[in-house]
């Protein structure tokens, strides 16, 4: 019974031996993972082994005990002599930034490593976490090179955690970083923009992350003076004008900024020149109720002697004119005259003519000169320089006075227009045209 006993004894202390010493393994590698817990599970792996040494009965049990002991050690030692060549080889790899090499030399590392020498693979898994984060950061900055400033904000905050949690790795994300900004400029200079403009407003780090900044200056204002001229070569004319001014806003002293103002006076002229083009539509067209300027005009009166007009209305008497006084195209105009129907102006001369129904009583007839109401419009300032009338004189008192009637010939009117011929149509308009 004793010896019974006894066996029992010895089972059930190895079992317990076993359980703490597994225990205490797998705290050590993936709860403690410091130098202490190297410290304890030594401690105890020493007690193990001073506990066998007394037991051993003899100098041959010990010699035994001996031999089996010493591989067990020798393995542990050289394992942790591996460990440590990884760890040298991490951290190489974590001082050049290259998260290629780390992950090759992590590769390596197995559970012997890790019961050898945790606080160097535990350092080793904090590599792997920041290049997990890295690498998610470097996908999301190459979308944002496409412009979308969603996948921009998670690339800088996936770095930002890398260098707030895992300290150590700097360098990597120093590269990752450099990566992106050494692929600013994009071959779009809109997408460009879009991405420094968020940089832009970014609010400073105190780290790494603020080198964008330097890149930003570099970068911006040539990209928003390529925006701007694609938009311009697009007729986006107010998009453009943006692009452009926001250098003269952002970057007033850049070399670019001269470009950048000659930009935006001629997407300001474009803009208008189209926006008068746009009114000038219709009959009647919508400039004549709501003028809008064109800049790029010359001034009513210049010395060129002749105001190139266009002519809106009564293209009876307006298509009359010499076509050097006139023009279709409002980027050659000077002036917009909007005409209104023609009216009785001033009495020229009355004379009688024979009624037909009434032979004995013939009918005086009124002849007056065409009145013909304007609007004239400076295109250059949109301003109405003057709201007036011409007169158009011409012959008077034909021999046969020719008229309209209708069912029944009740004689001549009494009023009408005199005969104008081209001539009198110039003199009415010439002084407008030519001041």
């Amino acid at each position: 019974m004793d010896q019974l006993t006894g066996r029992l004894h010895v089972v059930l202390t190895a079992a317990v031996t076993a359980l703490v010493t597994i225990a205490l393994v797998a705290f050590h590698v993936s709860v403690a993972r410091s130098v202490w817990s190297e410290i304890a599970l030594a401690a105890w792996c020493a007690v193990l082994l001073a506990h066998a040494w007394r037991l051993a009965g003899g100098r041959r049990d010990r010699l035994v005990a001996a031999g089996a002991i010493a591989p067990v050690l020798l393995a542990f030692g050289l394992l942790r002599l591996d460990a440590s060549g990884i760890d040298r080889a991490l951290t190489e790899a974590r001082h050049s930034g290259d998260c290629a090499q780390a992950l090759n030399a992590l590769d390596r590392i197995w559970l012997g490593h890790r019961v050898a020498h945790v606080t160097a693979t535990a350092r080793g898994d904090q590599t792997v976490r920041a290049c997990q984060r890295l690498q998610a950061a470097k996908d999301h900055l190459a979308i944002a090179l496409t412009g979308e400033t969603n996948a921009l904000q998670l690339g800088f905050h996936a770095l930002a955690t890398v260098l707030a949690d895992l300290p150590g790795h700097e360098k990597m994300v120093e590269v990752t970083l450099d990566g992106f900004l050494g692929a600013l400029p994009t071959g779009n200079p809109c997408r460009t923009v879009e991405v420094t403009a968020w940089l832009r407003e970014r609010q400073a780090s105190n780290n790494v992350l603020d080198r964008s900044t330097d890149v930003v200056t570099r970068t911006a204002p040539p990209a928003l003076v390529g925006c701007g001229d694609e938009l311009m070569a697009a007729k986006a004319w107010e998009e453009a004008r943006a692009r452009y001014r926001q250098v003269l806003d952002q970057y007033p002293g850049h070399e670019l900024a001269p470009k950048a103002r000659d930009g935006v006076k001629q997407a300001t002229l474009a803009f208008e020149l189209a926006n008068v083009r746009s009114l000038l539509r219709g009959r009647p067209p919508a400039y004549c109720s709501t003028p809008a300027q064109y800049s790029g005009a010359a001034p009513h009166g210049t010395a060129t002697g002749t105001n190139r007009s266009l002519f809106y209305g009564n293209d009876e008497y307006t298509d009359r004119l010499p076509a050097e006084w006139r023009t279709d195209d409002p980027a050659e105009a000077v002036l917009v005259i909007c005409a209104g129907d023609e009216e009785f102006g001033t009495p020229v001369r009355t004379c009688p003519y024979e009624n037909k129904m009434f032979p004995r009583f013939p009918t005086n007839v009124t002849f007056r000169k065409i009145m013909i109401p304007l609007k004239v419009y400076e295109l250059r300032t949109a301003k109405l320089v003057a709201e007036t009338s011409v007169e158009i004189g011409g012959a008077s008192c034909p021999q046969r006075l020719s008229y309209t009637y209708y069912v029944t010939d009740l004689g001549p009117p009494s009023e009408v227009y005199v005969e104008a011929s081209d001539a009198d149509v110039h003199a009415a308009f010439r002084s407008l045209i030519i001041p």
